[in-house]
Formats: C-alpha cells, structure tokens, sequence
C-alpha cells in the first residue's frame, strides 16, 4: 500500500508518499480501506519530533480516518467486508489500509465519507471533555479557534447541550464563520478578549472553558472562569509552563484538567468512541451539528496540507483524500 511516511523531523517537506507494507490486522482488529484521514494538529507536532506515537502504535502520521472494511480479525463480530465506517487511531492514517482496534471503529454519522474522514477525533476530544466538564444547559462556555476543526465541532455542540458560546478567532471572516455555526458572542484573540468575555457575563466569568492554549492563555482564563468554573486543557500550543494564581483558584473554587485521548488505554477509547455514537451522532442527524468546512488534498499532498494548516489561513477540517 502507500502510506505517508516522515523521513525525519522537519518541516512539511519531510512528508514522502512512499510504498510499505499493508498492515495485517490482530484477532480483536478491522483492516480499513481508507476514503479519508483527518489532519491534526498532532499530526504536525508529530512531524516535528515532538509528539512520539505511544508504544506499539504505528509510525504513520493519522488519528482519525472514515473508509470501509476490508477485513476483520477472528475475534471480531458485528462486521463484514464492505461495511462502511470511522475510526480513532493511535497511528496510521495517513495510509491506503489503516489495522485498528474494533472496539475503535464505528458506523459514520450522517455525513459524507470524505468529511466523515475527519469528524471522530474530534468529536471524541470534545464530547469526552464536556462529560467530564458536566457542561449543563444555561452555562457559558469558552472555546479559542472556532473556526478550526475542534473549534467548528464545538460550537455547536456546547449549543446544543443548551450553552451559551463564547468562542474567539483570528480575522473577521473566522468570526463569521464562528457566528454562521452558532457562536452567541464571536471575539478577534488579537484583541482584550478576557474584558470583553468579563463584560458579555456581567463580570461572572465563563464555567467551562475548552483551551487548546495552555501556558500562554492560563492567566486570562483565570481572570475569566466563574465560581465553580472549570478550565479543561486539551492542547499547548501555548507552551507548557506557567504559574497558578491558587488564591484566585480557591475563590473561584475553580479547578483545571488537562487530558490527551491518543495514549488512552484501548478500553477507555471505546467507551469514548460508544459515547460518541450515543450523544453526538443523532445531532448529525437531525441538523444540529453540520460538517466543518472542508479543505481537502490528495494523499499524496500531505506536506501541502500540514502547511495548509500550519499557516493558520485555514477555516474548518482539512481532510487527506485516499480514495474517492
């Protein structure tokens, strides 16, 4: 098969489509033919050498595909040969044929398989985050990049579990495209955010903040989380160093998470990939979550696609098409 392979860390000129072998899928696996791969950015860190797959994963870039199944493992029950489906990886994506565990792969949403190609990481990092949050109706919520993939996906789902959104993004067609999805307050991060988050809540703050910042945000989300508020760190792109204020933490009797779902344990990514089906999947249905925008490349132009993504031009998903 061909797969996208990193020749070293480096730019997105490290990316070669090269010839390897096609995984043989274990007893308890489903040998995917890959339509589409999701692009991440944990994809770029691990171009770079920053973001090493957890052990025994594959070496190939891709955390999340949509295709049809080509083969199953003995173990394996409930599906066949054609079946078409998603999956969450912990490596691989970016490939013809993807091995993944079964209890990782699910029937798509109510979406094309090419767009369906990168809806399941994100999907499974924000609606894991929320249960874990307890965002409940009426309270105000927080994301950065609304107009990227998880940004777009959360959205509309903290509007549909009853939210009032807050979300931020870097030029005035980002914050339409934010506002078009169903943001009730769009803000440019290039401006005093934390005042305008502090006037919008009548100086409350905001309950759930979702901050793929990290070092460089911690700061102004304190000053802006609410009483009993709760600030889930799911990225760095930030940094990863910075001091906590406990004073302020203990009036607000606020509390911060930081979660990854790559290096999960086999077991816990199918409990979040069943949540999925269970809670976001019928907002697909229905119309309340639509598809991001997407971009979308050749397999084979992956190192055009990273740096699609690298300079923050883009709006919505950007997608690897492996088969059409």
């Amino acid at each position: 098969m061909r797969a996208i392979v990193v020749t070293e860390p480096g730019g997105p000129d490290v990316l070669r489509l090269e010839d390897v072998e096609t995984p043989v899928p274990d007893p308890e696996e489903i040998l995917i033919k890959v339509t589409a791969a999701g692009v991440n950015r944990a994809d770029v860190l691990q171009r770079q050498g920053n973001y090493p797959p957890p052990p025994g994963a594959s070496e190939i870039l891709g955390l999340e595909v949509s295709g049809s199944v080509a083969a199953v493992g003995a173990a394996v029950e409930g599906w066949q040969a054609g079946d078409p489906c998603v999956a969450l990886l912990a490596g691989g994506g970016y490939a013809e044929y993807a091995a993944v565990p079964a209890v990782q792969v699910v029937p798509p949403p109510k979406v094309d398989l090419v767009p369906a190609g990168g809806v399941l990481e994100v999907a499974a990092t924000v609606d894991s985050n929320l249960e874990l949050a307890h965002l409940t109706s009426g309270e105000v919520f927080l994301v950065h990049g609304g107009a990227g993939g998880i940004g777009s996906f959360a959205i509309q789902y903290a509007k549909a579990r009853g939210a009032t959104v807050i979300s931020t993004a870097g030029d005035d067609d980002k914050i339409d495209y934010c506002r078009s999805l169903g943001a009730d307050h769009a803000l440019s991060y290039r401006e005093d955010w934390p005042v305008a988050v502090t006037h919008i809540t009548g100086g409350r703050g905001v309950d759930v903040i979702l901050d793929n910042m990290g070092a460089a945000y911690l700061e102004r989300h304190l000053q802006v989380l609410a009483p009993n508020g709760r600030l889930m760190v799911i990225g760095l792109q930030g940094g990863t160093r910075a001091n906590v204020d406990l004073s302020a933490m203990l009036r607000r009797r606020g509390s911060i998470t930081a979660t990854s779902l790559r290096a999960r344990p086999v077991e816990e990514k199918a409990s979040i990939c069943r949540g999925v089906v269970e809670r976001v999947w019928p907002l697909y249905r229905s119309g309340a979550i639509k598809p991001p925008r997407i971009t979308s490349f050749p397999l084979a132009e992956a190192a055009a696609a990273h740096a699609q993504l690298e300079s923050g031009s883009n709006i919505g998903k950007i997608i690897l098409v492996a088969e059409r």
